[in-house]
């Protein structure tokens, strides 16, 4: 990756701006602080991974995706510095360096960047942007990652350096014990604790919504909006929000008006992440349609307390499901009421879990389902449920991307 970068003319070098790693919550995190940056008159790129219906997703600016002749572009320049070098990169530092050959042209003031699934050997910690943030950490890509909790957040946290100002989300002991041991041999560091230095505290307004206040060290908050589902969108909002304040601590911002930042958050928008369509319609059915990329067990768990909040509201709900084949499957369903019926399909990918594997997984479940397609899949939920009902997609990225196209819903 640095041979490569270098090769490109290192379009990295000047970006400045925050990294963010972690099992769940890194893609809400991001959008939420590029929505209020932009809403703040900054030019901010952004590198999204993964993208849910077009490679075009992976590179945008103030939260919009590049067109997809500016994406060619920048994929093409990519494409010929390996083939001139020889080089072997894979597919995510090659997305990676595709956007910051773009933000290099575009000319953006600052970054956020996604980490892909680690840390230490993630792409993006090929740039020193200034500001960490590590989400949480949970069992997820063991087979990559380490099989505990203190493994995998080591891996998250080999992206900081000496003089990075690290803000930490809520980590399980094991995990926040090992964060701690990563950071302790680095010098000049500023480190900020979701419930020590960083509080977020929500409450209902008069018009029945809830904001939040969010203090720092550097600032306090006050009527902050959270557009997205879920209460664990408080606490990724509130790692966005102390992201930001890291930024004007280290010069690299002015403070934002109170005004930017509402209006900004007010605007966050990120799909597939409970996201709700109703009335969604499909053929002759009419219902609701709530989609998330729950992909392990913690997002589950996350994400359950608002499905169960929108089945309340229908007469009857099922699940499609569909997950790589490296997943904890018998887990990933548990937060859920057993008795919903669920459809297994496949998600289109070489490492896809086979629907009859996962109905072996998932067989204390007395209503299973297999259709192969997700087109046929969604439809047979939608007869399952009947017209008022709820259907909700749940599973990896690529499954839910493909529901949003069968719903005829933009990339976003």
């Amino acid at each position: 990756m640095p041979q490569l970068l270098n090769a490109l003319g290192d379009p990295g070098r000047n970006l400045r701006g925050m990294t963010v790693v972690g099992t769940n919550g890194k893609g809400s995190t991001c959008a939420f602080a590029v929505s209020a940056l932009a809403a703040a008159g900054m030019r901010v790129g952004s590198m999204p991974s993964p993208h849910l219906q077009h490679v075009t997703e992976r590179i945008r600016i103030n939260g919009e995706p590049v067109s997809s002749l500016a994406c060619h572009h920048a994929f093409a320049k990519v494409d010929d510095a390996l083939r001139r070098t020889g080089l072997v990169v894979n597919a995510g530092g090659v997305h990676a360096a595709a956007a910051a050959v773009h933000f290099a042209l575009s000319g953006t003031d600052l970054a956020v960047m996604e980490a892909s699934i680690g840390g230490q050997r993630t792409a993006v910690n090929y740039f020193d942007p200034g500001v960490k943030v590590i989400t949480g950490v949970s069992l997820d890509h063991q087979h990559l990652l380490g099989s505990t909790l203190g493994e995998i957040a080591r891996n998250k946290a080999g992206i900081v350096r000496d003089g990075d100002h690290v803000v930490l989300g809520e980590l399980p002991a094991e995990a926040a014990k090992a964060v701690d041991d990563v950071l302790q041999p680095h010098t000049e560091l500023t480190v900020w604790r979701l419930h020590r230095e960083i509080h977020c505290r929500p409450r209902t307004a008069r018009d029945g919504h809830t904001v939040l206040e969010v203090a720092t060290p550097h600032a306090v908050h006050r009527e902050l909006p959270c557009p997205l589902r879920g209460e664990h969108q408080h606490r990724n909002l509130a790692l966005a929000v102390a992201g930001i304040d890291a930024l004007a601590e280290r010069g690299l911002i002015g403070d934002l008006s109170d005004e930017a930042l509402r209006s900004g958050l007010a605007a966050t928008r990120w799909p597939g992440r409970l996201e709700l369509l109703a009335p969604a319609r499909l053929g002759s059915w009419t219902g609701s349609l709530l989609l998330d990329i729950a992909d392990n067990h913690q997002g589950a768990v996350a994400a359950a307390p608002e499905i169960l909040k929108q089945s309340r509201a229908a007469e009857h709900t099922a699940i499609v499901f569909g997950t790589l084949g490296y997943k904890d499957v018998a887990t990933m369903l548990e937060p859920l009421p057993v008795d919903w019926p669920v459809v297994l399909t496949r998600v289109g990918h070489p490492k896809e879990a086979a629907p009859d594997t996962m109905r072996t997984a998932l067989a204390s479940r007395p209503e299973l389902y297999v259709r192969e397609e997700t087109a046929d899949a969604v439809r047979h939920a939608t007869e399952l449920v009947g017209d008022g009902g709820l259907v909700t997609v749940l599973g990896c990225p690529l499954l839910v991307g493909r529901v949003r196209e069968l719903f005829q819903l933009p990339p976003g």
